[in-house]
């Protein structure tokens, strides 16, 4: 198995998002090297202009991978958006991916638009439009997006504080959010593939992973009470997870749940 593994963040997030879990992933698997890339409009490149297609948002990722000199294949990890581009990138480009994780992602092929953004995320649209950029906005993509610390005035100050420094524009969040939308996915990737869901998601229902893992037969895991963003709210359960679904692929059952 590869030693290096890319992170992708979703929606409107970036790598300074990840926050425990780098550290979670160092712990289990010794000798990692993670590679933290940001979507065009969001993070270092939160001045581009964001693409409306998932496939543009990976040649971007390619490309700044290609120029941090890793040449090697690599394991790709996506939450939610970010998942949607690692499932492109390794169904388009199979030698360039050892293995595939997506964490409470969805796609248009699967899944109703309204399992993939569940109504109570719909209805905080014109809320978080009109506040966008500012605390007000950030709080409540906190408190759909995290069972655990909806209310954790830590994390909302952490959360407002990379907005303001490497703000994500209205535009481009918008543009995020129509790529997500069209993003379809094809047969299993080549690579071993590991689909992973929250039970408690409020933005994307987990019947959208479950549809992902039947139809790919890939193996499934599921957190009994995360919320979407399950990388802030239990990173230990999800890096020991990844640590063992590695291991088993060297002999396990690949249907064996790798989270127990």
């Amino acid at each position: 198995m590869t030693r290096d593994w890319v992170l992708l963040r979703g929606l409107t997030r970036e790598a300074g998002h990840w926050g425990a879990l780098p550290r979670a992933l160092e712990e289990a698997l010794p000798g990692v090297r993670l590679h933290l890339l940001d979507l065009p409009g969001a993070g270092v490149h939160h001045r581009l202009r964001c693409p409306v297609s998932v496939a543009a948002l990976t040649e971007h990722c390619r490309a700044e991978l290609a120029r941090r000199g890793v040449a090697d294949p690599v394991g790709l990890l996506g939450l939610s958006m970010g998942g949607m581009v690692a499932a492109d990138w390794a169904q388009r480009h199979p030698a360039e991916v050892a293995a595939l994780v997506m964490v409470n992602s969805s796609t248009r092929s699967l899944s109703p638009l309204h399992r993939r953004l569940r109504p109570a995320a719909w209805r905080a649209v014109p809320a978080l439009l009109w506040h966008w950029g500012r605390a007000p906005a950030e709080a409540r993509v906190l408190a759909l997006s995290s069972r655990r610390h909806a209310d954790d005035p830590a994390v909302r100050a952490e959360w407002v504080a990379l907005q303001q420094a490497r703000p994500v524009g209205r535009a481009n969040a918008l543009r995020q959010l129509l790529a997500a939308a069209r993003h379809r996915v094809g047969p299993a990737p080549a690579c071993p593939t590991w689909v992973v869901c929250s039970a408690r998601d409020a933005l994307v229902h987990p019947d959208c992973s479950r549809a992902l893992a039947r139809h790919w037969g890939a193996a499934l895991a599921e957190h009994p009470d995360a919320g979407h963003d399950l990388a802030l709210d239990d990173p230990a359960w999800l890096a020991r997870g990844l640590a063992r679904w590695c291991a088993g692929l060297s002999g396990l059952d690949p249907a064996t749940d790798p989270s127990a």
